[in-house]
Order: C-alpha cells, then structure tokens, then sequence
C-alpha cells in the first residue's frame, strides 16, 4: 500500500522542491512523503492510529465508527499539498479578533478549533502547518495563553481559525466572544471539539457539547495528546467518548480523531479531512464520502 510513496510523483515535483528548501526547518515527520521512510506499519499507525488501538478492543464493541473516514493514502497526499506554501498560494497568520464583528470578512470555508485551556490547540494547528514553519503560531506552557480568536489562512482554500480555551484561565469574555462566532459565521463548515486523550471527558468538555449542538453546526471530536496516556486510560476514554457521540450528540461526526503533535499521529488523516469538508479535494477511495 506505501510503497508507491517512495517513487517520484509528477505532479508532486513543484511542492516537493519547495518543501525541500525549508527540510533543515520542519519536522522529520511533517510530511507523510518524507515518513515513507519508515517501516509500513510505523506509516500506518501514523496514518490511521485508530486502526493500532482498535486492535485491543473487545470483540462485542463496534468498530464502525472507526472507519467512516478512512481515504486512501493518494487523497492524503494531495491534501498534503494544500499545507505546503507556494508563490501563489500563500499559508499565513492574517489576523486576530476578540468580538464576532471584528472578524475578518473572509470568503472561503472556514473551520474553528475549540477545547479546554492547554488541550492542546495551538501545538495541533503548529503541527498542521508544520510544512509551513514561517507560519506563527504562538504556543505557551500557560494554561489559557490564547485570549483572541486568530485566523489563518491557507492560500484561498480555507481558513483555520483557533479559539480560545474554556475552563481555567479562560477569558472573561469567552462566551461573549465565542458563541457569536458560532451561532452566526456563515463560512464556518466545521468546528473541531478537542479534548484531552489522557483524561477523558470534564465537565466543561460537556458544556462545550452541548455549545456544539444547541449551534447545529456540524462538529468532530479530536482526541489530544494519546502519546500521554497509557493504552488502557486511552481505551477507556475512547469508549466514552464513542458512547457520548452515540447517544447524546446529533450533529456530531461519529469518528473521533485521535491525534499526537509530538508524534505526529493523526496528522496526515485531519489534514486530509479538513481538505475534504471545506471541497478542496474528491476523495476517490474512503468509507464515507
């Protein structure tokens, strides 16, 4: 299944030389052409860490969630194409925000990062652009560091914008600032709930849920920081979580994605989603279109 990945691609060639400039500034591991290197089954569960965790499972439980987004690995190679900056398709930090009327009025998809204070949201957008390292993406060790709405544009394909934190340390305005944006941007295709691997749901992650619902705008659980946590505390957690999307959640996306910025895990698959809600790309091979 990868070993196609280590022959050139033509159509790959214009990104790849840019990309190769900027190899001494990323990450080993930020694109999935360079990871080929690895051993398949390191690919795989890099690729699909679903697929490496499922594997524990017990038998009665249903693996059919796990699957509904899985493309094969050419979309996700072209999707790798849209976080790769060039000439004429510029990647950048366009602005910051902290009212709903101060927001840029941009045209293209729009997609929204929300989860508790230090769940993890700067490091996951820093690891998504992570093709693009001139891209400034703040991160701190301080719960609650981000207190604007800031918006990054990729090229004229999307936007990605990242929210502040709730719960500890969150803005005192937080809800003035975050609930206009979801209830009224109409650019705004998805939003991605992100709540820590290692803990599981709290009682603001709940509230947040029902934020998510009560704006009926389509959502998706992304599961943080599964390098910090025990295969057991994981397995735990990730059935919870599929029991919460099952049963309380009606706009929900039923799989959830499981993510490590530290190891990469995930990645390639979230940038290949992201590039399929906001109608970048037509996926020729997955479960669900």
């Amino acid at each position: 299944m990868f070993n196609h990945l280590r022959q050139p691609v033509q159509w790959l060639q214009p990104w790849t030389q840019l990309c190769a400039l900027l190899r001494r500034r990323v990450h080993k591991l930020a694109s999935l052409k360079e990871a080929s290197v690895l051993s398949p089954n390191k690919v795989k569960r890099l690729l699909y860490p679903l697929t490496d965790v499922e594997a524990y499972l017990d038998s009665s439980v249903d693996r059919t969630q796990f699957h509904l987004f899985h493309p094969h690995v050419d979309d996700v190679l072209k999707a790798e194409r849209l976080f790769c900056p060039s000439p004429s398709h510029r990647i950048d930090y366009y602005t910051s925000a902290e009212r709903m009327d101060h927001s840029p009025a941009l045209k293209q998809p729009e997609v929204c990062f929300i989860g508790r204070s230090n769940v993890g949201k700067s490091s996951l957008i820093k690891c998504l652009f992570s093709l693009s390292p001139e891209v400034e993406v703040r991160i701190s060790k301080t719960p609650g560091h981000t207190k604007k709405m800031n918006f990054f544009r990729v090229g004229k394909a999307f936007t990605i914008v990242d929210m502040p934190g709730y719960g500890h340390r969150a803005p005192k305005d937080f809800v003035d600032m975050v609930e206009p944006y979801l209830y009224s941007r109409k650019n705004l295709v998805r939003t991605f709930l992100l709540v820590d691997g290692s803990v599981g749901l709290q009682k603001t992650d709940h509230i947040a849920l029902e934020l998510c619902e009560e704006t009926r705008c389509p959502y998706v659980m992304v599961v943080t920081k599964i390098d910090k946590c025990s295969r057991g505390s994981l397995l735990t957690n990730l059935l919870q979580f599929q029991d919460v999307i099952k049963i309380q959640t009606s706009g929900c996306f039923p799989q959830p994605f499981l993510v490590s910025s530290l190891k990469f895990s995930g990645i390639y698959l979230l940038r290949c989603f992201i590039a399929h809600i906001t109608g970048n790309i037509l996926l020729t091979d997955t479960c669900q279109n």
